[in-house]
């Protein structure tokens, strides 16, 4: 198991950084070049959801079954907690807090990943695709979507 932190601030209220990060087309936004969802819904997601989706890792290798369970969503307190396996990865727990300072907010991802031996190899694409989702998060705020 390795737990992976990623955190980046941002220029907008805590609320509209929690709208963005909790919209499945900014998720599948923030993944382009990275990684493809085959099956994701459209909307916000919701606690209690189950998602059986597909993924490709740069939307050209092999589609492979993914699954999303929604575990915690609370809108007021800004928090989510979600497992997902698939592709090689036993259990990731990712929890993420939006969390309001005094002239911005930042969000917080926290990643805790079991895919056996193969967990570093694992950990170090997690870390890259997370602190990647940035820039993508930045242009969409920058634009007025969320």
């Amino acid at each position: 198991m390795q737990i992976i932190d990623v955190t980046h601030d941002y220029d907008v209220s805590p609320d509209r950084l929690r709208m963005l990060v909790t919209d499945f087309g900014a998720l599948a936004e923030t993944m382009q070049g990275r990684a493809r969802l085959y099956g994701l819904p459209s909307g916000r997601l919701q606690q209690g959801q189950v998602l059986d989706v597909q993924i490709s890792l740069f939307g050209v290798m092999p589609r492979r079954p993914y699954r999303i369970e929604v575990l915690e969503c609370d809108d007021r307190l800004r928090h989510l907690r979600s497992s997902k396996n698939g592709m090689g990865v036993r259990r990731r727990d990712h929890r993420v807090r939006v969390l309001d300072l005094p002239q911005d907010s930042r969000l917080h991802d926290r990643i805790e990943l079991d895919a056996g031996w193969r967990t570093a190899l694992f950990a170090a694409w997690v870390r890259r695709m997370y602190r990647a989702r940035h820039k993508p998060r930045l242009r969409m705020l920058a634009e007025g979507r969320y």
